[in-house]
């Protein structure tokens, strides 16, 4: 049971809530409105839900999809203020990440509960997971698993022109950050690990090493964040780069930057 944000509980099914992937839906349904709903029903109650969530957010840029995306996915509507954009303008590292996913570029996430809320409709990318990777390093050198299996993917060039995404380990967006500065170049980066213990603090360094490589990026502040918003994140690039090639969306960017932010 989920609530929305007017306060009303609906029933929402896992795959809905994620934006996973599920069996193609059905003819008579019409455009969809998350790539996790494949029922008429629940494609009512996604369109209903997003709805919702416009008349909370604003709906004029590529950013405030994304900020209408972390308010559906968290339930919170105060949420689409602790969203923060790395680039030239708050657009460029949405447009970035669809770009990617038109240009099936790999998908890569910190931990397995992001990969397997990654929608596998809309898109033709490579999905794969950091974690199982880097056990040698992590055992050698007594750092996490995580962060050692972004550095030993990172070794094989896998995060090049790949979105990178973070939604569960500070110590991944951690080693993420190092391996930007060591050169590493993501198409876009999407980190909302989550915690008590270095989860705002890792967003901010992978924030302000991402701006001074030029690298877009997405993340939040604060200790929220979680696997279910980092995916739900990585889905939005592709109902963008899906509104894109179907000629309703725009990837040019022009709004400006809302500056620097804590």
């Amino acid at each position: 049971m989920t609530t929305n944000p007017d306060g009303e509980d609906f029933e929402v099914s896992a795959s809905e809530a994620s934006g996973g992937s599920t069996d193609e839906r059905s003819e008579s349904v019409g455009e969809y409105a998350d790539l996790g709903a494949t029922t008429e029903n629940a494609m009512e109650i996604a369109e209903t839900s997003m709805d919702r969530v416009r008349k909370l957010v604003p709906d004029e840029t590529l950013a405030d999809r994304i900020r209408q995306k972390s308010v559906h996915a968290t339930g919170d509507p105060e949420f689409q203020h602790l969203v923060r954009f790395t680039g030239e303008t708050d657009d460029e590292p949405v447009a970035a990440g669809a770009r990617a996913v038109l240009d099936e570029r790999p998908i890569v996430t910190d931990i397995t509960m992001v990969k397997e809320g990654i929608t596998g409709r809309g898109h033709d990318c490579p999905v794969r997971k950091a974690i199982g990777n880097g056990a040698e390093l992590a055992a050698e050198t007594g750092m996490t698993r995580t962060a050692a299996s972004v550095l030993e993917l990172d070794r094989d060039g896998v995060y090049d022109d790949a979105i990178a995404v973070v939604g569960n380990a500070p110590t991944a967006a951690l080693a993420l950050a190092d391996c930007i500065e060591d050169g590493t170049r993501p198409a876009v980066v999407v980190a909302t690990p989550v915690g008590f213990v270095k989860a705002a603090e890792s967003r901010k360094r992978l924030r302000k090493v991402a701006g001074e490589h030029g690298v877009p990026a997405i993340t939040n502040v604060g200790r929220r964040g979680g696997s279910g918003l980092a995916a739900g994140l990585s889905n939005e690039l592709v109902h963008v780069a899906s509104d894109h090639r179907n000629g309703d969306v725009s990837l040019e960017t022009s709004e400006q930057s809302s500056g620097e932010k804590a």
